[in-house]
């Protein structure tokens, strides 16, 4: 039998508390997280040379920026510690597969269902801010009132739906390495890695994308607000003057 969930491994446990390995990892992949932005910030720069860490840092940072612009538009600063800490931790959890007995967290169904449940709040919030309370419940009834019980259940179901695109992307992958590897343990090891590496990244960037969907979709982004829209482009002419 294949144990592919880290959820399954218990190392400790008192009463109602357990300690499995999907915590353990994940806190290695915060852990991890944490030491990388500040390694990229200890010696932070304007100008160069830049350190290879802030080079790497600020890469990612703009890769993300460059392809949910066009989904947020110029209220990305907003969202963009939101949405880049979703994809750190996800893209992290799936990088750390080349550590021997490591079991991304990603792989566990609590994991992706809490960072669901972070969308899940985000929207509501995030949308609030944008256009208000009443702003937010009006598209619950756009275009008819009768849409408002199926946009519910949208609103829930569309959680479930990331937390288990995810899980099952990458138990699958999982599943799929542990098979090749028992057939072919000394012929394929490294393209089956290299495979892990690269469909983790895809569901990262994937994740994130849709978080960002979900996001403009509720706060009405693609809405014309002239005097808001004004004020940015003037904040943004300003900042490229100085």
């Amino acid at each position: 039998m294949i144990d592919i969930s880290p959820d399954t491994t218990v190392l400790w446990s008192w009463g109602p508390v357990h300690l499995n390995l999907t915590i353990v990892f994940t806190w290695l992949v915060m852990m991890v997280i944490v030491l990388s932005a500040w390694m990229a910030t200890r010696n932070l720069k304007f100008h160069p040379p830049l350190s290879r860490w802030q080079n790497i840092f600020e890469a990612v940072v703009t890769v993300i920026r460059n392809h949910i612009r066009d989904i947020l538009g110029p209220h990305i600063n907003r969202f963009l510690p939101f949405i880049g800490t979703l994809f750190f931790f996800i893209s992290f959890s799936n990088l750390l597969i080349v550590l021997p007995e490591y079991r991304a967290p990603t792989g566990s169904l609590s994991t992706t269902l809490a960072l669901s449940i972070c969308v899940f709040i985000a929207v509501p919030a995030y949308s609030i801010s944008e256009v208000g309370f009443r702003g937010y419940l009006k598209h619950f009834i756009e275009p008819s009132f009768l849409m408002l019980p199926m946009l519910l259940i949208t609103e829930v179901t569309r959680t479930m739906t990331l937390a288990v695109r995810l899980f099952g992307n990458i138990m699958s992958e999982s599943m799929i390495a542990a098979a090749i590897l028992s057939v072919v343990p000394f012929l394929l090891p490294v393209a089956t890695e290299a495979f892990g590496l690269l469909i983790g990244q895809i569901q990262a960037y994937i994740f994130v994308v849709l978080a960002s969907v979900y996001i403009a979709s509720a706060s009405g982004m693609g809405e014309i607000r002239p005097g808001r829209d004004r004020a940015i482009r003037s904040d943004n002419l300003s900042s490229k003057g100085g």
